[in-house]
């Protein structure tokens, strides 16, 4: 199969999902997300350029820049883990400008995001529960992650993507060893949290959606440019300054950036 040239534009690459959250075991996946910049000349063209590029053999998955940031403004839960996961792969000069500014996508925009999508998702597993007698344990598993990271999200200001102080509970009910009614209990109890969050988070009403167009903006410019965004070239590994990722514990983020 040949190879999608645009792949050769990815501007960054993380990885998120178990191995990020701190719940992997001997057998997950490793779930690598990212950005790339088309070129100037397709994205200007009729076709445009595709929202997102997937490669399902290698679980990678990669959306155009302005679908990106369009989707962290709305809160996207997997969108806003990317920008704060502590492992990240690659990250040209650009992709560093991104990180930088990630506080700009935070507004309690992640209370109506988080909380809609956790409430749509427990009444159709309680449906389910009622009718096939059967939920998927993984998937209230990440729905009672996604209430402790939000929770975090409005009181401290920061996505906590890892979440492992939580291993236990957690993968017991990814296990289905928790019956229904104690997973119901603790799903009620983080809710009742984190509206008590939303309530004194000192976040914004809204992103910055200022910033974020003018990145946007300056994006589009350089990528006029020969060389954008040059993840062909040797890649050298570089530390970010201490990023604070749960419950208050700090951890470096090592990077790989164009030479």
């Amino acid at each position: 199969m040949t190879r999608d040239p645009l792949f050769d534009r990815v501007i960054f690459r993380c990885v998120i999902g178990s191995r990020a959250y701190g719940l992997a075991r001997g057998d997950s996946d490793t779930d690598r997300r990212g950005v790339y910049l088309p070129p100037a000349d397709l994205h200007w063209s009729l076709s445009g350029a595709p929202p997102q590029l997937q490669n399902d053999a290698t679980q990678e998955v990669y959306w155009e820049l302005q679908k990106f940031l369009t989707l962290a403004l709305n809160a996207n839960p997997n969108i806003l883990e990317c920008l704060y996961t502590p492992l990240v792969e690659t990250a040209t000069p650009l992709a560093r400008e991104l990180l930088d500014m990630k506080a700009s996508f935070l507004s309690k925009q992640v209370y109506r995001t988080y909380s809609g999508y956790v409430a749509s998702q427990f009444k159709r597993m309680q449906a389910g529960l009622r009718n096939h007698g059967r939920v998927k344990w993984k998937h209230v598993m990440h729905l009672l992650r996604l209430l402790l990271s939000g929770t975090t999200v409005l009181t401290d200001g920061f996505v906590a993507v890892d979440v492992s102080d939580y291993r236990d509970r957690l993968i017991a009910v990814r296990s289905g060893s928790v019956p229904w009614h104690e997973a119901d209990a603790w799903r009620l109890e983080l809710i009742e949290a984190f509206e008590a969050a939303f309530a004194r988070t000192a976040l914004p009403d809204r992103p910055d959606y200022e910033r974020v167009d003018r990145f946007l903006i300056g994006a589009r410019r350089r990528a006029l440019q020969d060389g954008l965004p040059c993840t062909r070239s040797r890649r050298t590994v570089a530390t970010l300054p201490p990023t604070r990722i749960c419950c208050g514990r700090w951890r470096s983020i090592r990077i790989r950036c164009c030479s």
